[in-house]
């Protein structure tokens, strides 16, 4: 065996050696937030935030235009 061939044989185990090390770690995040009940509560919240401010949003929308509604009557007058 060669110094090429020593260093390639290097090179090899130390990639897969770094691609089984990302897997597990991977896997391990994937199963931690499937069964974490802490993070399903704060997923339940964001939503419920997002349509919260939709709502505010639409009102304030709403409200914006009931405004220029009034002030082209008051102008029509």
């Amino acid at each position: 065996m060669n110094v090429y061939e020593f260093v390639l044989g290097i090179i090899i185990i130390s990639t897969v050696a770094g691609l089984v090390k990302t897997s597990l770690r991977n896997d391990h995040r994937r199963r931690a937030v499937a069964t974490d009940p802490e993070a399903d509560r704060l997923r339940e919240e964001v939503r419920t935030l997002k349509e919260r401010l939709a709502v505010i949003e639409r009102i304030t929308v709403e409200k914006e235009n009931s405004l220029e509604r009034e002030i082209e009557k008051l102008r029509d007058r």
